[in-house]
């Protein structure tokens, strides 16, 4: 196969899932966060350094769970004590690999679990991988003594889960006591299932036993896709003083491997079955990845749509508020009133706009203290309108996010922070912003371009009394108001436009108008802007980058195209386990799949441990 084109595919599928983080607590993202890091650990310790060196020695992963006896065995197989295996539960040490010193160069670096420091000796640190060098193991073939997949120390289990993902043969080993437990077969099912090549040692098994528990044990490897995989039996059996089981207990087992390693082509094809499945693995699961990712990209999106949608809509009600005459009641007209006269005074003009000039002089010079009065009115009004909705958007924000489980799992987040009510200094802001609005109004009557007579009328009304008037208009038009409110504020309008049309005209009124509700509008959204972006903030760091899903998926769609157009021929039997990757065992109970366990073997393999336990008490 092209192994460098493969070998590029699989590099971009780890590099587009490596970045990615399922914060949200969705249905399943807990799962694809596990699918993530299990992916992207094979690719690293697996399949892409085995790729580069596909006749590297075969890897043999002794796991299994808590007192099946793994080192006890490995330590049989090899002949002398090189895993101490533990006493006392749980056994937390270095992971162990023992390899012929021919092969030493394979494993010094980080060819394979780039993530362990290389040592001699052993020690406590799962951080650290032990080499081992015994020069009674085949080359061609390393032995690694793993952690307890069950143990209770969390570390010891992912180092197990790591290890196997590693390796080209898991040789998991469990005891007549607890092969039925459910934690080994999480692990043999997901061997089934992504094609590793599995062989499987019963240990412990009480001579009275050997044929029904192996029997047993066989028929529930057939059952769940493990029909191909080898299964060993060692009998119960009494340990010598170095702790090292009786020769015969594993020479099966050991025979089987030697053979293994010694042939060339069974070794490859237990190394291609491994891979592949592997490959097929991290290719099939990754468009699971990506759909969790793009759920999790909809739900931040559906978050940010329904706050900025709050806000917008409490931007919206204050910009129709302030221009229907909402605002032209209460103080603000009563302070309007002392500024412009009584309400006969108003009702005078109506009826006799001819004189409304110089009444309006009249009426209106020497009150800049009135003026004033309206402009704090005005900004009274206009500072609980906006207070208002921007407490209601919050309110409408907090209700829709705790509506669903990614905006609840994210309010529980901030523990610090209450996001169903405005900012502490949101009402302080509202009130600078008005008060910068008053400012600008100020700016925008006494900068307008008039004549001398024109100036003179200003200066004599004063430009505060411009600016107020400039506000009713702004705010004064009669939608939303009712009764006598709508005589009283109506003509409220009359005066105030009447006012500045004699001093600017008609068009120039309009569009001072016009700019002064434009300018009230933007300081508006600003502020709500301001709000809105609490809610940004606390989404910030929960953003998959742009893009990540259709990257996974077009990587995965690569890597699956790349390997049906790189392997011969013979791939297609390999990957889809039609043919058997791994040898028959001789002299043991047959592969699983022939369930018809050699009870003759098993008795004669028996008899061999009881005549040699004998001699020696001889």
């Amino acid at each position: 196969m092209s192994t460098i084109k493969l070998a590029q595919a699989l590099t971009e599928l780890r590099e587009s899932l490596s970045p990615v983080r399922l914060r949200l607590p969705l249905p399943g993202s807990a799962e694809q966060t596990v699918a993530i890091d299990s992916i992207t650990r094979q690719l690293d310790d697996y399949v892409l350094p085995r790729l580069a060196t596909i006749d590297a020695p075969l890897l043999v992963v002794v796991g299994g769970s808590t007192g099946a006896g793994k080192s006890t065995v490995i330590n049989a197989l090899i002949g002398r004590v090189v895993s101490v295996p533990g006493v006392i539960r749980p056994t937390t040490k270095s992971p162990v690999l023992v390899h012929h010193p021919g092969d030493a160069h394979w494993f010094e670096d980080d060819r394979i679990l780039p993530g362990l420091i290389r040592s001699r000796v052993s020690s406590n640190d799962w951080h650290s991988l032990q080499l081992v060098a015994e020069d009674t193991l085949p080359q061609g073939l390393a032995v690694l003594d793993s952690p307890d997949i069950d143990s209770v120390v969390k570390e010891n289990r992912k180092l197990a889960g790591q290890l196997l993902q590693a390796a080209d043969l898991w040789l998991f080993t469990t005891s007549a006591a607890r092969y039925a437990d459910a934690v080994p077969w999480d692990y043999l099912l997901q061997a089934a299932e992504r094609s590793t090549a599995v062989a499987v040692l019963l240990n412990r098994v009480p001579p009275g036993a050997m044929e029904a528990v192996p029997a047993h044990l066989g028929q529930l490897m057939v059952e769940r896709g493990l029909a191909e995989s080898p299964l060993f039996a060692v009998p119960e059996t009494e340990t010598d003083e170095d702790g090292l089981l009786p020769d015969a207990a594993v020479s099966p087992i050991r025979s089987w491997l030697a053979t293994l390693a010694a042939d060339e082509k069974s070794r490859q094809r237990v190394v291609m079955q491994t891979l592949d499945g592997a490959i097929v693995s991290a290719a099939t699961r990754a468009p699971a990845v990506a759909d969790a990712v793009q759920e999790q990209t909809e739900a931040l999106e559906q978050l940010r749509s329904d706050a900025a949608k709050s806000y917008a809509e409490a931007a919206r009600l204050v910009s129709v508020q302030s221009a229907d005459g909402t605002l032209m009641r209460g103080e603000v007209l009563a302070r309007w009133h002392e500024f412009v006269g009584t309400g006969e005074f108003m009702r005078a003009m109506e009826e006799r706009l001819s004189w409304f000039r110089d009444r309006v002089w009249g009426a209106l010079r020497g009150a800049p203290a009135e003026a004033e009065q309206v402009k704090v009115a005005v900004e009274s009004g206009l500072e609980a309108l906006i207070r208002e909705e921007g407490q209601s958007a919050a309110e409408r924000t907090d209700s829709a996010w705790r509506a669903t489980p990614a905006g609840r799992a994210v309010l529980r987040e901030l523990t610090s922070k209450d996001l169903s009510r405005a900012s502490a200094d949101f009402p302080a802001k509202a009130a600078r912003a008005i008060r910068d609005w008053q400012g600008d109004v100020l700016e925008l009557v006494s900068g307008e371009g008039m004549g001398k007579r024109s100036r003179a009328r200003v200066m004599a009304l004063g430009v505060n009394g411009m600016a107020a008037s400039l506000m009713v208009v702004v705010f004064a038009h009669t939608g939303g108001l009712t009764g006598a409110e709508v005589g009283i504020a109506g003509g409220t309008t009359v005066v105030a436009q009447r006012l500045l049309e004699a001093v600017f005209g008609d068009d120039a009124v309009r569009k001072l108008a016009e700019h002064a509700k434009r300018d009230l509008d933007a300081r508006v959204e600003s502020l709500m802007a301001t709000e809105l972006a609490r809610y940004e903030q606390a989404l910030s760091g929960l953003s998959v980058s742009d893009g990540s899903a259709e990257r996974i998926r077009e990587a995965a769609e690569v890597v699956s195209v790349t390997r049906l157009r790189g392997y011969e021929p013979e791939r297609s039997a390999i990957a889809t386990g039609s043919s058997r990757a791994l040898p028959p065992a001789e002299g043991t109970p047959a592969p699983a799949a022939e369930v018809q366990f050699n009870q003759v073997s098993n008795t004669r393999h028996a008899e061999m441990v009881e005549a040699e336990i004998v001699e020696e008490d001889n």
